[in-house]
């Protein structure tokens, strides 16, 4: 039986920086900021040349569905390879680097159908117990993190160090999360990004914060959560503790699922409903927060994606996760894991990207490929009204307030 949860693994991280990207073609905005940001991102050559898509000419609908990958990194560098300093990760509750650090802390698949006009994302439990391309059955989350180790130890032996090395051991490692997630959903993952600790801070700051609510005060030392009751802005470090909070939570790791899901629901209205986009300072702010957040895959032109997304709203932005079987599958090394059935992920993420609602905006009945568009159309919208946060393997809205 699947197992019901209140809450979705929707990763604030990952899908905070590149919503953001997605968007900044949703409204008219000064282009040269877009250009800036597109001539200055940390990108990395980690997508097969046969799951890259064509340019669709300046001005016309995306021509092509896509798939993205995005990833929510516990790296303790930048994308430039750089470390993050001490007082940066203090700040963020992080730790030093042997705390956890260059996992895949959210791992989130974003389609987008041909026409641009709506975007499904699907949650990929961290803990997920799959098999990983090159190193057999583990935890999804560990696929970035053991190429990575694996390519930073053969170019150290050669002599590569500093940045350099970070850079390239990163690319190896979202190579391996590509492999790992195209395997367990069956999809062509033809767009990556990552986003950082640091990052997600960053980012809520640049766009004025974010409104959220919770049914209950929290204080939580070691995610740094502590916030009253009700309705309240966040951003910056107390957004980062707000999603990332876990421990103190009545049902642990699924209310955390639930508060990732109501920030982005939020964030989402608050990128594409309030201004961010026309107001040159904040987007301005939201521009430099990018160029220092995330790594995209060097192919991806963002500059024409942006453009071909303009009828995109939060109202065509639908969240869901991918069923699962169990919470607390024993494994041989890896400890307690998430069991999960790779045939009926493949048929939950195919029933999904082939709804009536998602082929009207020019999706198919195989999300893993791409095609021509078709006529407009929108996914299920966010949600305005509380409502309960739905079982893991379901689309639904999110918003209201959550433990």
């Amino acid at each position: 039986m699947l197992i019901t949860s209140r809450g979705r693994r929707i990763g604030g991280r990952a899908v905070l920086g590149v919503v953001s990207t997605l968007v900044l073609g949703a409204t008219g905005f000064a282009w040269s900021q877009l250009h800036r940001l597109d001539a200055n991102l940390v990108t990395a050559d980690v997508i097969a040349p046969a799951a890259q898509v064509p340019d669709t000419p300046a001005g016309e609908p995306l021509a092509v569905a896509q798939n993205i990958l995005l990833v929510g990194l516990d790296s303790r560098t930048g994308p430039d390879g750089k470390p993050l300093p001490q007082n940066v990760l203090d700040a963020l509750h992080a730790g030093s680097g042997d705390d956890g650090g260059n996992t895949t802390d959210t791992m989130i698949v974003v389609h987008v159908p041909a026409g641009g006009a709506a975007a499904t994302a699907i949650s990929i439990p961290r803990d997920s117990y799959v098999d990983i391309p090159g190193y057999g059955k583990h935890k999804i989350n560990s696929a970035y993190s053991r190429a990575r180790a694996d390519q930073r130890g053969k170019l150290a032996q050669q002599g590569m160090s500093g940045p350099q090395l970070e850079v390239a051991a990163d690319a190896a490692g979202a190579k391996s999360a590509i492999a790992a997630v195209q395997q367990l959903t069956g999809l062509t993952i033809n767009h990556y990004a990552a986003v950082n600790l640091a990052g997600f801070s960053a980012l809520s700051q640049a766009v004025g914060g974010v409104q959220v609510c919770l049914k209950a005060p929290v204080h939580d030392s070691f995610s740094g959560a502590d916030f009253p009751a009700g309705v309240q802005t966040i951003s910056g470090t107390q957004a980062l503790a707000f999603v990332r909070q876990r421990h103190g939570l009545p049902n642990g790791d699924l209310d955390r699922i639930a508060r990732q899901q109501a920030f982005m629901s939020a964030m989402a209205k608050t990128v594409l409903g309030s201004g961010t986009l026309t107001d040159p300072a904040r987007l301005s702010s939201l521009v430099d927060a990018l160029e220092g957040s995330i790594v995209l895959d060097h192919g991806w032109n963002l500059l024409s994606f942006a453009q071909q997304l303009h009828a995109l709203s939060s109202g065509a932005i639908a969240f869901g996760t991918i069923p699962v079987q169990s919470l607390s599958l024993a494994t041989p090394s890896d400890g307690d894991a998430v069991k999960v059935d790779p045939a009926q992920v493949k048929a939950f993420v195919r029933a999904q990207l082939s709804s009536p609602d998602v082929a009207a905006s020019g999706g198919t009945d195989d999300p893993g490929t791409v095609h021509r568009p078709s006529s407009g159309g929108m996914v299920r919208p966010i949600a305005e009204t509380t409502s309960p946060a739905p079982p893991a393997g379901k689309l639904t809205a999110a918003s209201g307030c959550v433990n």
